[in-house]
């Protein structure tokens, strides 16, 4: 089960955390996106630590010891959550869990931790590294324990699961989208099994909170390239049950003579420009739907070729009830709305001719939204080209 692999910790929360484990006697290990980031070498604000043993009693030693501002205790789920300063810590026994096949509410019980690797959602965040010093369990300081090939993984930029997918996503069927949105972020593929586990399993998605998704969603639109997750979500069909408007847009065809993609490829242009410009995922959200309108404003006029009069306003109009359903911050709704009205304008100006009284017509349109537009064609010929 041990891989002779060992890593240099001098995290000083770890290792007074391990100093701790090695008096109360118990075995601790930091796991999942740490031992993940640690073997990427990115930085991670976020600490997960498994202890073999009782975790309450460790947690709230813990606390005490390393100053913790904040303390929250679940001792049904034996988990605790501290908070030292921007760092988060939590801290688990070792367990395994099941769920009712409508729920996402765990029971849990518990377990070895290669049990307890087993429970996570992908091979890159089922591995642990050992903090005793004073060996206890199978690892030793330092040592990476990877009993599903999750370092491998990371060579191959896959993205897998320790179990079969299929027990995986019944479990919790929110890993569906997070599997994309792991993917998409740090733009790995899905392994086979993976990817036909989405497939055959998305509808499972329906039991899970529309917040949950909401917030998956939003972090797919964060990711450097959120192309790439959100055409793995239409090519596998999860994009028609958590947003069905955009899965709409592929194959609505748009005039040559102003975009030679269709909506939907457009779209993914545009929300990666936008990704390349700014990180205000709202700006992003607003290039992802300023089109949501085209494929019911679909009309072919002889001579001119495909048209779509009003779409940027009976656009704007759906948002309110998009935003509702979404579970989306509705202070934002304003902004998005603005966005979506006044796409169009900068071609206009472009086509019609640049006037000084139409220029502050729309820059004042703009100040009243707080909204920034860059003039011109950008490299990926998106019309208009926003910016914030």
């Amino acid at each position: 089960m041990t891989s002779k692999k060992t890593f240099d910790i001098n995290n000083p929360i770890l290792l007074k955390l391990g100093a701790l484990a090695d008096e109360l006697g118990v075995a601790a290990y930091v796991v999942g996106g740490y031992v993940r980031d640690l073997i990427l070498e990115r930085e991670s604000k976020d600490i997960d630590v498994v202890v073999l043993g009782d975790p309450i009693q460790f947690s709230r030693q813990a606390a005490q010891r390393l100053g913790a501002t904040g303390f929250v205790l679940f001792e049904k789920f034996r988990t605790a959550q501290l908070s030292l300063g921007e760092m988060k810590v939590e801290i688990v026994g070792a367990r395994k869990e099941s769920y009712d096949s409508d729920s996402r509410k765990p029971h849990v019980q518990e377990a070895t931790l290669e049990e307890d690797l087993s429970r996570r959602d992908f091979t890159i965040n089922a591995m642990a590294i050992g903090l005793n010093r004073m060996v206890h369990g199978d690892s030793g300081f330092g040592e990476l324990v990877d009993p599903y090939g999750g370092r491998r993984a990371l060579q191959k930029e896959v993205i897998d699961t320790p179990l079969d997918p299929a027990e995986t996503f019944s479990e919790d069927p929110l890993r569906i989208l997070r599997a994309l949105r792991f993917a998409c972020r740090f733009e790995f593929s899905l392994s086979e099994r993976v990817r036909d586990a989405v497939v055959s399993m998305k509808e499972r998605l329906a039991i899970v909170s529309q917040e949950r998704i909401t917030d998956e969603f939003v972090k797919i639109l964060s990711a450097s390239h959120p192309s790439i997750g959100l055409k793995l979500m239409q090519d596998t069909g999860v994009m028609e049950i958590v947003f069905p408007e955009i899965s709409l847009m592929p194959g609505v065809e748009q005039r040559q003579d102003h975009h030679h993609k269709d909506v939907f490829l457009h779209t993914l242009s545009v929300v990666d420009h936008l990704a390349e410009v700014s990180d205000n995922v709202w700006l992003r959200f607003a290039g992802l739907v300023h089109d949501i309108a085209k494929p019911d404003t679909k009309k072919f006029i002889e001579g001119i070729g495909w048209t779509f009069h009003g779409h940027d306003e009976i656009g704007a109009r759906r948002m309110k009830r998009l935003f509702q359903r979404l579970r989306l911050p509705m202070d934002q709704l304003p902004y998005v709305e603005k966005l979506i009205r006044l796409h169009l304008r900068p071609m206009a100006l472009a086509v019609e001719g640049v006037t000084d009284s139409a220029v502050r017509r729309l820059l004042f349109e703009a100040k009243r939204s707080k909204t920034r537009f860059s003039m011109g064609a950008s490299p990926m010929t998106i019309t208009p080209q926003w910016s914030i």
